[in-house]
């Protein structure tokens, strides 16, 4: 028994040296490596802290301003979405941008809403997708307010069988080509749309209503 005490105090006093002799080499690298984990964890959690302090100041900001259009406050909505595209953080610049531009339509301002769509739509920086929808928005504003070529020249790369947007820019090509006079133009876009398995109800309804009235006014040759 006597000898098993002595062996577990030699091990014992043998792994206490080896841990100082082992502290004493790479203590400090083991301070410095603790460090930096500190140093790491508190920056990300002030970046995080910082990320969705301003995230939610400007989803507030935009919260104000959709109330202020909702509310009849044109002018001032305009000026709070104008604001928040100039500071805003995150995707809130461009939500500001976009509804901003619905805002002046909303109000009769339909040329300073195209301008606004159509330089969204010339942006490089923003998604194509968005750009697209831009276009689409623009196109959509048109059809009352410019030219079958202006309408065309916004959504007619648009009406392919597999771009996501085809929909909406096949009904307002369709539209501006009946308000041009080209019926068998117009009829065959909405023709299309009814055909696709994928148009959304509404649309589908209004092409049908649009092709009915095409071929019953026998304008469609």
């Amino acid at each position: 028994m006597a000898d098993d005490n002595f062996i577990r105090e030699v091990n014992e006093e043998f792994r206490k040296e080896r841990v100082k002799v082992l502290w004493d080499r790479y203590g400090a690298f083991v301070v410095a490596a603790v460090a930096l984990i500190l140093l790491g964890t508190a920056g990300y959690v002030g970046y995080r802290y910082w990320d969705e302090t301003r995230a939610n100041a400007s989803g507030d900001a935009y919260s104000q301003a959709l109330a202020l259009a909702d509310s009849g406050k044109t002018d001032e909505a305009i000026a709070a979405f104008t604001q928040l595209e100039k500071d805003g953080y995150g995707a809130y610049p461009l939500l500001a941008r976009m509804r901003a531009a619905t805002v002046k339509a909303d109000g009769g301002d339909f040329a300073a809403a195209i301008q606004d769509f159509d330089a969204v739509a010339a942006d490089n920086a923003i998604p194509s997708i968005l750009r697209d929808m831009a276009r689409l928005r623009a196109a959509l504003l048109l059809v009352d307010h410019g030219s079958f070529a202006d309408v065309s020249s916004r959504v007619e790369s648009l009406t392919g069988d597999t771009n996501p947007l085809r929909h909406g820019a096949r009904e307002a090509l369709g539209l501006a080509a009946w308000k041009d006079g080209k019926n068998a133009d117009a009829l065959k876009l909405f023709d299309q749309i009814i055909a696709d398995e994928t148009t959304p109800g509404g649309v589908r309804e209004r092409a049908t209503v649009m092709a009915g009235l095409i071929r019953g006014s026998g304008a469609a040759s």
